[in-house]
């Protein structure tokens, strides 16, 4: 079994969360990829360098400069703080989807929503037979949000959940694969302003409707 763990701001922004997290990611015996988002640190960090953050229905809207942002918070600082924390517990290396030509996406359409600098992942562009022989090699990879624009224009800032869900399906094919959300939510909800109304069970059915 390889397990995908995806974390969000509410672990990586409180130090506290993060180490007791990872002590606990570190003993699971099952080869493992961590994805991390970005949580609150790179608007702060935009913010010390003047540099506005624009929010569109909750997502990051990125322009030329906060791309150079979140690039150095999502795949520099954030990422390998968790690598090396996670030394003491397993041998983990970081990677951002640019490394290897491990998650290539393309740039979003700006039709209605021009968001920037945002990719969607490329399912069948995704870098297995890396990911492969890391995981094969006893690592733990832990990655960034951060992808390859496969039209060759550069970096793109993408959604960590997409990409922990296209990692997940890229080593489905080789591995027997389980993607696991660490999330303040007590799981999906039916309504998103009542934390109760979980759905217990997804079908394909009840996913398109």
């Amino acid at each position: 079994m390889l397990k995908v763990v995806k974390i969000g701001g509410n672990i990586v922004d409180n130090p506290e969360k993060l180490d007791r997290f990872l002590v606990d990611f570190a003993s699971l015996p099952e080869p493992k990829i961590l994805v991390h988002g970005g949580g609150k640190v790179a608007t702060t960090v935009a913010k010390a360098l003047g540099i506005e953050t624009q929010m569109v229905g909750g997502r990051r809207v990125t322009d030329a400069e906060t791309l150079k942002v979140v690039t150095m918070v999502y795949a520099g600082l954030i990422n390998k703080t968790i690598v090396s924390k996670l030394q003491a517990g397993c041998n983990a290396v970081g990677l951002s989807g640019a490394d290897g030509g491990f998650i290539r996406s393309q740039r979003r359409n700006p039709v209605p929503v021009d968001y920037g600098w945002v990719g969607d992942p490329l399912p069948d562009r995704f870098g297995l037979p890396m990911a492969r022989t890391l995981i094969d090699a006893g690592y733990t990879v832990v990655a960034a949000p951060i992808t390859l624009d496969a039209a060759g224009e550069g970096l793109l800032n993408t959604n960590a959940d997409t990409v922990a869900q296209t990692i997940a399906v890229g080593m489905s094919g080789v591995y027997d694969t389980e993607l696991v959300y660490c999330f303040e939510k007590k799981g999906v909800l039916r309504n998103a302003d009542d934390d109760d109304s979980v759905i217990p069970v997804i079908r394909r059915d009840d996913f398109k409707a």
